[in-house]
């Protein structure tokens, strides 16, 4: 009879499991012997690692549509990472961010460095791009063609979520699986890894940056904060100088038809309003999705 065990355990805990608990890879596999790595784009190992700034560029409209609003993806905090075995076959996964290709190919590449003896690095990632629709990809990386990263794609897609990537790295343990077998460990697994992960919605917030004088700053400020009226306004910063305090604030709309009134009544009119752009913030999405 199998025997399946789950845990979860945070990705800090990551660098202990792979030098003290990871056993030997056994010669014996579910599988032929793994092809020579793919020079696919959403396979290769050798793909370089992108720039922190390439990693953290978003593209603001899933499947096409115009707006980022309701956008449901990853936190960009360190996910955890989950184990399942079954029948001493351990698969562990972990999901992550991945605004751009490059992203998730890169977080693919990490978790072949720190599960270096592991066979199985099966993946699958889900991509926003602007203005098309998103790019889906995913990798067997050597287990049957079928098995793992095709059901893991599935599972990524039913949860609705964008510009996300999921690994299972698999220890083989002895015991051939079969092919429904892995279709369903590396199902559950990567389910697993998107269960325990933090979601988010990204949200549009509109900037304006409020000039005036040193001396009317703090009451302002203050007014801002604590004003009913002001319940849509967030005070992003502050930045003090000799003559003047500029005063960076957000709304959640363009118009922000509630700020000129407030603003005349706390500065005496003195205050200069003037638009500065938009910001896409994380907004958590509460965790009844388990």
């Amino acid at each position: 009879m199998s025997r399946s065990t789950r845990r979860t355990r945070h990705a800090s805990r990551r660098a202990a499991a792979t030098t003290s608990t990871t056993p030997p890879v056994s010669s014996a596999s579910s599988s032929p012997p793994p092809a020579p790595p793919s020079t696919s784009p959403s396979t290769s190992p050798s793909t370089p690692v992108p720039s922190a700034a390439a990693q953290n560029r978003e593209h603001l409209a899933p499947h096409g549509g115009p707006s980022p609003v309701g956008y449901l993806t990853l936190a960009r905090a360190e996910q955890p990472v989950t184990e399942l075995e079954v029948r001493r076959s351990r698969f562990l996964a972990q999901a992550a961010r991945a605004g751009t290709e490059e992203a998730a190919r890169a977080f693919i590449a990490r978790a072949r460095s720190t599960f270096p003896d592991a066979r199985h690095h099966c993946s699958a990632f889900i991509v926003a791009v602007e203005g098309a629709r998103p790019v889906e990809r995913s990798s067997d990386d050597g287990e049957p063609s079928g098995t793992a990263g095709g059901p893991m794609l599935e599972v990524l897609r039913g949860t609705g979520l964008v510009s996300t990537v999921v690994v299972v790295t698999r220890y083989f343990g002895g015991t051939l699986l079969g092919t429904g077998g892995l279709v369903r460990a590396y199902s559950e697994a990567a389910a697993q890894a998107l269960a325990a992960a933090t979601r988010v919605r990204l949200a549009t917030r509109h900037l304006w940056t409020l000039t005036v004088p040193p001396a009317q700053a703090g009451h302002l400020e203050a007014g801002l904060r604590g004003s009913a009226t002001a319940a849509d306004v967030t005070v992003e910063e502050t930045t003090w100088a000799a003559t003047q305090v500029v005063l960076t604030l957000s709304t959640p709309d363009a118009q922000a038809a509630s700020l000129p009134p407030l603003l005349a009544s706390l500065s005496a009119g003195q205050a200069r309003l003037h638009p500065a752009g938009t910001r896409l913030v994380e907004v958590p999405e509460r965790p009844d999705h388990a």
